[in-house]
């Protein structure tokens, strides 16, 4: 076979989030946060885990730095914690919060690792949640705050900048369905949910614009595409139903201004549509530099008008993962192809993709993950694949650096190309780690 090659400057990195890996949960001023509360509370988390230690990257950023920058990596993805720098969501400043981004950020730019920064993975500061959190609309003013002061504070040292990352997991998992913070299930206010993390999201754009800072702004969404059960006209329009609402839902109101209708359809979701002020579209749309797209995975869907929205998903019979979902590495050929051309060739990089495997270290004290190292190297091909034709994939960010909290699942699945023992926090690269330190040095495989 022969060798693929990447772009020049094509951008390889890794990523992670506040929650998932920094500990430190009630230490320096920080706040509670919605996971903090939620992962107290019993019975939300496999195994009643919580991140209260997580990898302890709070105190161990210096040697998970040293980590990257041996790896070779070209970017680190990572998460500014809201509550750490303003406890209560507002007012209040905490200035040992941003003392610790200060450090890891001047930290990274010494070892020549792009920083690459989201404002928001799901951790919305508790003192805000009881205040309604993201049913509330003036919340979305004070995410427009807080990113504003983190845009003056490292603006100028940052040249890479999510304002949100997966809304959708956080409107749907977190309020409708009640499997992540704040656990609510109460799917009438989803949409609305929806609209104000938009609107939190427009808001920092224009903060960050406003501040005439030179760096790159977007959004990071995950989407999982599609594809009919069967090659009947009911499965086919099932496909493309869920293709053009839930997977667009956020993508189009960013892009185009709107949000996805289906002729004919009423409503969408069987939910309430959100209230849409005049001037809220103009704001969403704020132009952006670039999508981050998180994608694991495909849905298989068949028409059944027997449950509520009458689109099923429905299991293959393929490898999966160690979390349950399909290995279909095409899912990233056929999805960059699609945003693409739905979104005028706007820049895109995969901010998230790996898997999840029971990973164990050997009597060698290696991590042998070649199901891993597997898995990656065939969604490589496929994002290379899209690159010839013609899409503008400009990076790609492994999830995860290392093994953390992975949410409702607790510490029991492994995302990391670094393994993490959770009682004594020992890291070790494991072949995937390996692997892919080679891709970066080589830009291809």
């Amino acid at each position: 076979m022969s060798k693929i090659i990447f772009p020049e400057d094509f951008i390889w990195g890794a990523a992670t989030s506040a929650y998932q890996i920094e500990g430190a949960a009630f230490e320096d001023g920080k706040g509670e946060s919605i996971w903090d509360r939620f992962s107290h509370t019993p019975g939300k988390i496999k195994n009643e885990h919580n991140g209260d230690i997580a990898c302890d990257h709070y105190h161990l950023y210096a040697e998970d730095v040293k980590l990257m920058k041996e790896l070779g990596l070209k970017s680190y993805r990572f998460s500014i914690s809201w509550p750490r720098i303003f406890p209560d969501g507002d007012g209040k400043l905490n200035v040992k919060g941003m003392e610790f981004y200060k450090k890891l950020v001047n930290l990274l730019l010494e070892n020549d690792i792009i920083p690459n920064a989201t404002l928001y993975h799901w951790d919305l500061p508790q003192k805000l949640q009881d205040k309604g959190g993201w049913t509330n609309r003036e919340t979305a003013d004070r995410f427009a705050d807080f990113a504003g002061y983190v845009f003056k504070e490292l603006g100028d040292l940052v040249p890479f900048w999510a304002t949100l990352n997966e809304p959708a997991a956080a409107a749907f998992a977190g309020y409708a369905a009640g499997v992540h913070a704040p656990g609510l299930n109460n799917p009438e206010v989803c949409l609305a949910v929806a609209h104000n993390l938009l609107l939190a999201h427009g808001k920092a754009v224009k903060a960050y614009r406003q501040l005439g800072l030179k760096g790159k702004i977007g959004i990071v969404l995950d989407m999982w595409h599609n594809y009919p059960a069967t090659d009947s006209e009911e499965d086919i329009k099932a496909a493309w139903i869920n293709n053009n609402t839930i997977n667009k839902w956020f993508s189009d109101p960013v892009f185009k201004g709107l949000y996805p209708t289906i002729p004919g359809e009423p409503g969408q979701f069987g939910m309430s549509l959100p209230e849409v002020q005049q001037g809220d579209m103009e704001l969403i749309s704020t132009p952006v530099d670039f999508l981050g797209l998180n994608v694991y995975s495909r849905n298989v869907v068949k028409a059944n008008p027997d449950i509520p929205n009458g689109i099923e998903v429905v299991p293959q019979n393929g490898a999966v993962t160690d979390i349950g979902w399909e290995v279909y590495p095409q899912v990233i050929y056929d999805l960059l192809t699609l945003l693409h051309k739905e979104y005028n060739g706007i820049d895109i990089y995969i901010t998230e993709n790996g898997a999840a495997f029971r990973d164990t270290v050997n009597s060698e004290g290696r991590v042998e993950d070649d199901d891993r190292v597997d898995y990656l190297r065939r969604h490589f091909e496929q994002a290379h694949r899209a690159i010839e034709a013609g899409v503008n994939l400009k990076g790609y960010y492994v999830w995860s650096l290392m093994d953390n909290f992975e949410w409702a699942e607790g510490y029991t699945k492994r995302f990391g190309i670094v393994h993490v023992d959770f009682d004594t926090l020992t890291r070790t690269p494991k072949n995937s780690a390996l692997w892919y330190s080679e891709v970066i040095r080589e830009n291809g495989f």
